[in-house]
């Protein structure tokens, strides 16, 4: 099969590590000729060019700004990236046949695209959805519920759906949502498919573990917490902010934040204000380093905005799960990520904004070091059995069985 996949993430080596990169590497290797269409964003100053990279035709589209970048260019980026990607599809790939068209949200603007696809090629399309936008933006406070903005997205959200052939979602929870606001939608075409990697064997050197705590100086006797990812309004940063006061006399433990975001000033504000000691921040390190963090941390934490309405899933559960680290949850009512953790035994669960239950869970953690051990073991076996690329890639493949 000829597979195209749309995707916002600016894949620069499609043997980089990440949840697309894997699936279409997957994709690849069982003899399906791979396509990809991602942006150059207009900061790195390069033209439009079609590359190959091991077997897959990578096509970066020259396109404005779209992540970290001020609201106005996103959001024109946003509405102009679809003719953009179209014009460039029609150009480079005007001789191929697809039969099968991908793409994941964000965005809900590439409707045209699949549409001529599905018109010229007479290929079928799949969604992966990652993002339930623009709920999700009304949900934190970034948009005006019923306002112009939310009807004209709203719009677009409800085409790309009826475009779309199958809809796989990251949990039950999401599939619950979507047919829940989406009436029209046929159920028939809905169903999960979650998030997913290649894994890979982790082999723990304690030398190299004894040199990655000492050069980041974190000390070898405390209990390390680790969050790795976006810093942003989603994430629900004032609760993290409360975790880590109601904590900073606590020597037991070390909190080790990486990532960047809107809200990373006021987190980095907070640190050089209080000065705790048992805190440390890093906006940006090399990816060797922080895969070797996630590798010698004793557990994982992820958070979310309590505010929210639509069930996220954040994929950076997969990577303390590869490394068999339980994880620590603080998110709204409405996603079951911590539900699946809880009742897999691979981690601990509070609703963001309820910090006596938060630190209860990470107390936990402290008196009962052999928990983490076998908690951690637990979720990745979980991982293995339901969030690998062979998994994604057999849930697609199972609505083309005639073509294969």
């Amino acid at each position: 099969m000829n597979i195209l996949f749309l995707t916002l993430v600016g894949t620069e080596d499609i043997n980089e590590r990440g949840i697309y990169n894997d699936l279409m590497r997957k994709f690849r290797d069982e003899g399906h000729s791979v396509f990809i269409v991602s942006p150059f964003e207009r900061r790195l100053k390069k033209r439009t060019q079609l590359i190959e990279q091991y077997g897959i035709k990578l096509l970066k589209v020259k396109t404005l700004n779209i992540q970290k970048t001020n609201i106005i260019e996103k959001g024109l980026s946003t509405l102009s990236i679809e003719y953009l990607f179209l014009a460039s599809i029609k150009k480079h790939f005007k001789n191929i046949k697809f039969d099968l068209v991908l793409y994941s949200t964000p965005p809900i603007t590439f409707s045209k695209i699949i549409s001529y696809i599905k018109k010229t090629c007479k290929a079928k399309s799949y969604l992966l959805l990652k993002d339930i936008f623009p709920q999700n933006a009304v949900d934190i406070g970034l948009m005006k519920e019923a306002g112009i903005l939310h009807k004209y997205f709203r719009k677009k959200e409800k085409i790309l759906y009826k475009l779309s052939d199958y809809i796989g979602c990251m949990s039950p929870a999401n599939v619950e949502y979507l047919i829940k606001h989406n009436r029209e939608i046929d159920v028939n075409k809905i169903e999960v498919n979650p998030n997913s990697i290649e894994p890979i064997s982790v082999n723990g050197n304690i030398n190299e573990n004894t040199e990655i705590r000492y050069k980041y100086e974190i000390p070898h006797d405390a209990l390390l917490f680790l969050y790795g990812g976006n810093l942003g309004k989603p994430q629900g940063i004032d609760f993290l902010i409360r975790v880590l006061d109601s904590q900073k006399e606590n020597f037991n433990v070390f909190f080790l934040i990486i990532g960047d975001g809107t809200e990373f000033q006021k987190l980095n504000s907070w640190i050089q204000n209080i000065k705790p000691k048992n805190v440390k921040l890093i906006k940006t390190l090399l990816k060797k380093d922080y895969d070797k963090l996630v590798e010698v941390c004793d557990v994982g934490m992820i958070f979310l905005d309590k505010r929210f309405t639509i069930p996220n899933f954040p994929s950076r559960l997969l990577s303390y799960l590869e490394n068999k680290k339980p994880v620590v949850f603080a998110t709204d009512l409405a996603t079951d990520i911590g539900k699946i953790a809880v009742e897999n035994k691979f981690g601990l669960w509070s609703e963001t904004y309820k910090i006596n239950d938060f630190e209860k869970n990470l107390n936990f953690f402290v008196k009962s070091k052999d928990e983490i051990t076998r908690m951690g073991l637990n979720g990745y076996n979980y991982l293995l059995k339901n969030y690998t690329t062979n998994h994604s890639y057999n849930i697609i493949m199972q609505h083309f069985e005639n073509v294969q």
